[in-house]
């Protein structure tokens, strides 16, 4: 193996990952750009996972495969990649997931041409378990200002809105800056940890689908809960515990007092659509049960 870090390093966290992964690993070991490294971080599979990628890594000596020896937790399996790259640029890429051939050259294109960008993205596809296909241009501008409060509003927003426009987690990213912000498990992380990034740094994207995404996330936040190792009742309060979360980090941010309390407000506006989003959906569950219960009296007196 060559001593010198790759250009760019691909992080692959997986766990019981036997039917999908070998399409993502084909997808990165394709790349044009071929000055790479594809790390894998198996969280202590039980299927066939690590023989598919310890048979990548024999094949390719780009590949390198890590097994925890226990099962971390996916948010701790995702920061294990990061700690085992070596690469200027690091992406994130899931199990179930695919890149086309050029996602890397054309990503390093938007690089070059910008030297303050921390963040590449594309447009991709989501893939859901229901084989329904979803995809969605970027609707404003990019999150490039100079600005940071500019780039955290425009984050925020997005958020608002949903996931389909713009999916920062999985872009293509300058290594050392990021890995420099904090993290923590809890619910809507990674939307806090888009926001994080947002601060750290310009963006651009690179407006052609380039990447393919599987879409697997529970619809119940306790579901969601158990799956990232984080205790229950975080969502009873999940808007609450995810708008403290940002407040707290805008204090470790290098912005001026009036930067501040825009960002602040920010933060505000989002708890307030959030909350009326969720007050709405309850609203409509009410009226569900309302009605069913009323066709079930009708029923009986009929």
């Amino acid at each position: 193996m060559s001593t010198t870090p790759p250009l760019v390093s691909v992080g692959l966290p997986v766990r019981n990952g036997e039917e999908v992964v070998e399409g993502a690993l084909r997808s990165v070991l394709a790349q044009q750009h071929e000055d790479l490294e594809l790390v894998i971080s198996d969280d202590a599979s039980t299927d066939g996972t690590g023989e598919i990628c310890r048979s990548y890594a024999r094949s390719d000596s780009r590949v390198r495969y890590h097994r925890q020896p226990e099962n971390i937790g996916l948010p701790a399996n995702f920061m294990q990649v990061m700690h085992l790259a070596r690469g200027t640029f690091l992406k994130w890429i899931g199990d179930d997931d695919w890149v086309a051939p050029s996602y890397l050259s054309r990503c390093l294109e938007r690089f070059a041409a910008d030297d303050r960008l921390i963040l590449v993205t594309t447009q991709q596809v989501f893939l859901g378990e229901d084989g329904q296909a979803q995809t969605s241009a970027y609707p404003g501008r990019n999150p490039g200002s100079d600005r940071p409060v500019e780039r955290f509003t425009e984050i925020l927003r997005l958020l608002a809105e949903g996931y389909l426009p713009l999916d920062p987690i999985y872009g293509l990213m300058l290594r050392e800056p990021v890995a420099a912000i904090p993290r923590r498990p809890m619910l809507r992380e990674d939307e806090v940890f888009a926001a994080k990034l947002a601060l750290a740094g310009p963006w651009d994207r690179v407006p052609e689908v380039l990447a393919h995404r599987g879409w697997r996330v529970p619809a119940r936040m306790t579901q969601r809960a158990r799956r990232l190792d984080v205790p229950a009742w975080q969502a009873r309060a999940v808007n609450l515990l995810q708008c403290r979360e940002l407040l707290a980090y805008l204090h470790q941010v290098p912005l001026t007092p009036a930067e501040e309390r825009e960002a602040r407000a920010e933060v505000r506006r989002l708890y307030v659509r959030r909350h009326q989003r969720t007050a709405v959906r309850g609203c409509h569950k009410l009226m569900r049960l309302v009605r069913s219960g009323a066709a079930l009296t009708t029923t009986g007196t009929g």
